[in-house]
């Protein structure tokens, strides 16, 4: 699949794959504007604010009233809150991590899987229909265990921090009498890139290739 990281980490995130699907909308309509017209199906994980930008959502369902979104059940009232009309939403309901919604006009299955966080929070598997190549999507998640991707030909999955930088930021706050809250809620929400790594190896094939998403940057 071809993929385009419009944006990742906590200043907004939006990924775009094959010119016509976009994952998160965490971004402003400034930087989506070339692709909206494009744009066959929007996916959404979760409801913080570098995912899901209210503003910009209202402006793409304005600009774009057929679109399709596809959200797990959480973010279905706050879809219908931003302006976008209810029939346009399918809500995905994880609860097998085994059903499948179909796309047939742009050649798609998407899997939805729920993931661990802070907020209610899902990733997703997205296939093409006959199931030649494989995508696997996750972001903003303190753990995969439990979920396979094996041989898929895309992994787009986080690597916030590592977690001997976490620890010396912890220790250095600790020494200075400081308080360390977004250290801890790094490596409780997110994944590290020794835990992206590990899982990586169970998972990738030869062939594989991984964008690593939303790492951590000091300011």
């Amino acid at each position: 699949m071809i993929y385009k990281i419009i944006a990742t980490g906590s200043g907004g995130n939006a990924v775009l794959l094959n010119g016509c699907i976009l994952i998160d909308c965490g971004v402003t309509m400034k930087k989506l504007e070339p692709f909206v017209r494009d744009l066959r199906l929007v996916l959404l994980t979760h409801i913080h604010g570098d995912h899901f930008k209210k503003a910009t959502i209202r402006a793409i369902a304005k600009a774009r009233p057929a679109l399709r979104w596809g959200c797990c059940e959480w973010l279905a009232g706050p879809l219908m809150e931003a302006g976008v009309d209810p029939r346009m939403i399918d809500v995905f309901r994880p609860i097998d991590g085994e059903t499948e919604f179909l796309y047939p006009a742009i050649g798609i299955r998407v899997r939805p899987v729920e993931l661990t966080h802070n907020a209610p929070n899902c990733g997703y598997h997205i296939h093409t229909m006959d199931l030649s190549d494989k995508a696997f999507y996750a972001t903003d998640t303190g753990s995969l265990d439990g979920i396979e991707a094996k041989g898929y030909q895309l992994y787009l999955v986080e690597a916030n921090h590592r977690t001997e930088e976490i620890q010396a930021r912890i220790a250095a706050k600790q020494a200075a009498g400081e308080k360390f809250i977004y250290e801890t809620a790094a490596a409780e929400n997110h994944m590290s890139y020794e835990k992206t790594t590990a899982w990586l190896q169970e998972n990738m094939g030869p062939d594989g290739v991984w964008v690593p998403l939303h790492q951590h940057q000091d300011k």
